[in-house]
């Protein structure tokens, strides 16, 4: 018999409880998460002289999983002002629990201001998930429960990739796939192998074989026909003229083929439908082309999806271009280890399927080390975009790319705004610019200021909640920059006006 987890579940709000004895009976009865956890309710405990807040904190030492369950109600407060729900969540945190955080309710409309902060706070340093009915949450929580055995070793499962693709054999895999890889692999990264290496060679060496049939991974890489073995192995693209998503769609196309052929074509669909400036051919044979989306970027954000997907999903990649912004989604969910702070900042590579990443590695399709995020950020700052917006909806990932404005445009071209521009600039300014933002923009017209430098303008004495947000509004919203790119904590990182927030500032707005 396994040793059991102990699950504790939180809180003692009124507001929740058949939410959580639903998931105490559906954990405790069902065959294999019964085997593994066992659940600790506050209410199913006798009378006794401690105090409550004593018994939930022990309870939470005891636990080897925190599983909070929120709502509305942010539940009775101490002398300090917190309730149980937030202790605990806190608590978890400080005894480095796994935490899992369920939030009832797909808007926060009713919510209360404390526990809507929880909640904010939670989403900051994992990635919880919303629910509307106790059957979603009963089986969101199963998905958390199992996927916490797989990761610990608890139960083990084969990984996708590495796994015998059913029906397929050798003859379904393309010798001629093989050798080109093997020649773009020496020729970018000095891979030992040659093009004349016999297809069992370059499998064994590539670990895509399973005994003798070859893997997933395999026929996702060099199959003659993969979507007749993994059929939702496709790369949907739709073009709209809108925002939203309309019918009729005015292109739509479906792309299939193998791993790397699904990149090309859906960066070719993408960067024939973007705009773009051909220059002259003053400074060589070749006119230099600028086009309004950095494609490495694009490229980036469309191998993330493909490689990192859920293939064992029914879902399909999507990459969906809109008037105002590039949207990217794929099947799966970030590893419990990141969440979307740490996206954007200095990270460890976890790819979902390794057997695949590896050859797109060899190949200069990605970078190993973790900085394709990076690298977006990087690039959209450089050319005076909004930073990169990232987000989990419905088991999706989806990474957005904005699009220039059109009064970006004039400005990068340095034409001036016609009275549609300026007011459209104006507009967004207004949405964006509270006292505490006008502050720091107008700080920043001086020149880069250090974040130190930006509270003492704001009028804070230390950094606040409040303060943060603003500064990361205008981040995101394309008003400031960072001087250091990738390390929002860098000791020497400063603030500098974008083109967009000088315009802010030089328009009236401010």
């Amino acid at each position: 018999m396994p040793h059991k987890h102990r699950i504790f579940v939180s809180s003692v709000q009124k507001e929740l409880a058949l939410e959580r004895r639903a998931l105490n009976d559906f954990i405790e009865g069902d065959a294999l998460l019964g085997r593994f956890f066992d659940v600790f309710l506050f209410e199913d405990l006798p009378a006794s002289d401690r105090r409550a807040d004593e018994v939930y904190l022990s309870e939470i030492d005891r636990c080897g999983i925190y599983l909070g369950v929120f709502g509305n109600e942010y539940g009775a407060e101490d002398a300090e002002g917190v309730s149980p729900t937030e202790r605990e969540f806190d608590r978890a945190g400080q005894r480095n629990r796994i935490r899992l955080v369920f939030v009832k309710g797909v808007d926060d409309k009713s919510r209360h201001p404390k526990m809507l902060a929880l909640v904010r706070k939670a989403g900051s340093l994992l990635v919880r998930r919303r629910f509307s009915s106790t059957p979603e949450l009963t089986t969101c929580v199963y998905a958390s429960l199992v996927d916490n055995l797989v990761r610990t070793g608890a139960i083990h499962t084969g990984p996708f990739d590495g796994s015998a693709s059913a029906r397929a054999t050798l003859a379904d895999l393309a010798r001629s796939r093989v050798a080109a890889f093997l020649s773009r692999a020496r020729a970018e990264r000095g891979y030992p192998l040659g093009a004349r290496t016999t297809l069992q060679t370059a499998l064994t060496h590539l670990n895509l074989l399973d005994g003798e049939l070859p893997t997933n991974a395999a026929v996702l890489l060099f199959g003659k026909e993969p979507q007749r073995f993994l059929p939702t192995s496709i790369v949907k693209c739709l073009h709209f003229h809108g925002t939203e998503i309309e019918k009729p769609i005015p292109s739509y196309q479906v792309y299939k083929g193998t791993v790397f052929d699904l990149v090309d074509q859906a960066v070719e669909f993408v960067l024939s439908r973007i705009d773009r400036r051909v220059g002259t051919r003053a400074v060589g044979p070749r006119a230099p082309v600028a086009y309004e989306l950095p494609p490495e970027a694009v490229t980036e954000a469309i191998v993330n999806a493909v490689a990192h997907r859920d293939y064992a999903s029914n879902a399909s990649v999507q990459v969906m271009l809109f008037a105002d912004r590039l949207e990217i989604w794929n099947p799966g969910e970030l590893p419990p280890s990141l969440n979307f702070r740490t996206l954007k900042e200095p990270h460890p590579s976890i790819p979902h399927n390794p057997l695949i990443a590896e050859p797109l590695f060899l190949t200069r399709y990605i970078e190993r080390a973790g900085t394709g995020i990076l690298d977006m950020v990087k690039l959209c700052s450089k050319a005076g975009l909004r930073a990169p917006d990232f987000r989990e909806t419905n088991g999706q990932f989806v990474q957005v790319l904005w699009r220039p404005t059109a009064a970006s445009k004039l400005r990068a071209e340095g034409l001036p705004l016609g009275p549609a521009q300026e007011a459209q600039e104006a507009q967004e300014a207004q949405e964006v610019l509270s006292g505490v933002a006008r502050s720091i923009l107008m700080a920043c017209k001086r020149g880069a200021q250090t974040g130190r430098t930006l509270l003492d303008a704001a009028g804070y004495a230390s950094r606040t909640g409040n303060f943060k947000r603003t500064l990361d509004r205008l981040v995101q919203g394309g008003f400031l920059e960072m001087t250091v790119v990738g390390r929002p904590r860098s000791s020497r990182q400063e603030y500098r006006l974008t083109a967009k927030g000088r315009g802010a500032t030089e328009s009236g707005a401010v």
